[in-house]
């Protein structure tokens, strides 16, 4: 039987607005969470336990630290990125392996080309094919190679759950989401383990992140997101735009509609759209962030409907 992770309480979460006409709906989970951790908005069910993608990084990222990986700035945020594979996110790549003695050869994650559509022909243009180095994910590859070794651990085995690697990322993720062991274990597209939890454990992981003592790994891993925003996705992306308008924010994006962001008093939100969908979720974030108080410019939630490359409309959020 197969579990449906979707569940089935999705509620509507923003409208497709075609020339004053809703012409199509989004459904999900949304929750909004206060200083204190109360919920403050909730559409769907935020204990609904999805996939979190690659919105899941911020934690890995800091299990990776806790393990004895000795990077900061720029790469520590490529670690936790979904990169756009810019010829910076690429020579960071590059650098957080040499520091351990590696290179891409020892990289594992599923070779693709640049997401970047101007990287990806640049890259094309050189000559090169789809590579691990490439792909959006090279940054968290290359940082848990490099907690390898550190920690004295097999490289070549990393990505097995089984990896004293995997298990710590598996025990953080339990603890920062407060969700306990992670009920679902499956691939991410990268080709890394990825372990599920709650909506609302996404949120409460992300605001510990951002709420953290200085000097902790997740400061050290705020610290690093708030800084360099462009590492952690790349020229007009969402993430990087919402993180260069917004203060103190730490967020991440994540495949299949997944997204989650908090401030350093705590707020929190974490969204997950039923259909996978990326469209909404600017509009979607920015509502909830808003909701909380939070500041977001509008023209970095905004989504524009086009007819003939021109905006007849919008996408709103049903909340």
């Amino acid at each position: 039987m197969i579990a449906n992770l979707i569940g089935v309480d999705a509620e509507p979460v923003a409208d497709v607005v075609r020339g004053g006409v809703v012409e199509s709906a989004h459904r999900g989970h949304v929750v909004a969470l206060d200083a204190c951790g109360a919920v403050q908005v909730r559409r769907g069910d935020p204990d609904t336990t999805v996939f979190p993608r690659s919105s899941l990084k911020p934690v890995q990222a800091v299990a990776m630290l806790r393990a004895g990986l000795d990077i900061e700035g720029e790469l520590l945020a490529l670690a936790c990125a979904s990169h756009s594979g810019e010829p910076a996110h690429l020579d960071g790549v590059r650098r957080i392996l040499a520091v351990a003695g590696l290179t891409t050869a020892d990289l594992q994650n599923t070779p693709t080309l640049p997401l970047d559509a101007e990287a990806a022909f640049g890259w094309r243009a050189a000559g090169n094919g789809p590579a691990s180095l490439a792909q959006n994910c090279s940054g968290k590859h290359a940082a848990m190679l490099a907690t390898c070794v550190a920690a004295g651990w097999d490289t070549a085995g990393y990505r097995d759950p089984a990896h004293p690697l995997q298990k710590a990322i598996r025990a953080t993720v339990a603890e920062l989401t407060g969700d306990g062991d992670p009920a679902y274990v499956t691939v991410d597209g990268c080709g890394a383990p990825l372990f599920s939890c709650t909506v609302a454990g996404l949120a409460r992981a992300f605001a510990a992140i951002a709420t953290a003592a200085p000097g902790t790994p997740e400061h050290r891993v705020a610290t690093a997101v708030r800084a360099h925003p462009f590492f952690v996705g790349g020229t007009g992306r969402f993430v990087t735009r919402l993180l260069d308008a917004v203060p103190g924010l730490v967020a991440k994006d994540g495949a299949e509609g997944v997204f989650a962001a908090a401030v350093p008093d705590g707020r929190a939100v974490a969204i997950k759209i039923a259909d996978g969908a990326q469209r909404p979720v600017p509009t979607v974030v920015a509502a909830a962030l808003a909701a909380l108080g939070v500041d977001v410019p509008d023209e970095v939630g905004r989504v524009d409907v086009l007819g003939h490359g021109e905006p007849v409309g919008a996408v709103h959020a049903a909340f």
